[in-house]
C-alpha cells in the first residue's frame, strides 16, 4: 500500500528524519505531538499523541498523508482536518508495529492520500 510511503517531494533525505516529539499540524490547527515513528519500507507511519484534544487518544497516521516536514520548526503537517483524525480508527497503545493492522488503517487513510 503506497499510503505508507512518504511522497517524494516531502522527504528528500534518506533515511527520513526522526520526528519523535515534533508537533503535528492538521489543516485546521495543532493536533498533537509525534509519540513514535517508523520509517520501515512500505510501513512508514507515526503515532500522534493527541493529548486532551480527543481525551488522550493516540492515532497512527501513515506517511502518505504527510504534506510537509519542517526541520527548523520541528513540525509535521498532514492533509487532514482535526475531525478526520478524530474519526480515525483507535490506536491501541499496547500494540507493537508488528501487531498493527495496516490494512484497517490504510483503508481509512487511503481516502486522504495527498
Amino acid at each position: 500500500m503506497d499510503i505508507y510511503l512518504y511522497r517524494a517531494d516531502i522527504v528528500a533525505t534518506a533515511p527520513p528524519p526522526d520526528v519523535t516529539g515534533w508537533d503535528v499540524e492538521a489543516t485546521d490547527g495543532h493536533i498533537g505531538k509525534v509519540d513514535e515513528a517508523t520509517n520501515e519500507t512500505d510501513a512508514a507511519s507515526m503515532v500522534v499523541d493527541t493529548g486532551f484534544w480527543i481525551f488522550g487518544k493516540k492515532r497512527m497516521i501513515p506517511a502518505g498523508v504527510v504534506t510537509s516536514v519542517d526541520h527548523e520548526d520541528e513540525t509535521v503537517s498532514v492533509g487532514m482536518t482535526k475531525d478526520q483524525i478524530k474519526s480515525a480508527p483507535d490506536f491501541d497503545k499496547q500494540d507493537t508495529y508488528d501487531d498493527r493492522d495496516y490494512d484497517t488503517f490504510g483503508s481509512y487513510y487511503g481516502n486522504y492520500r495527498v
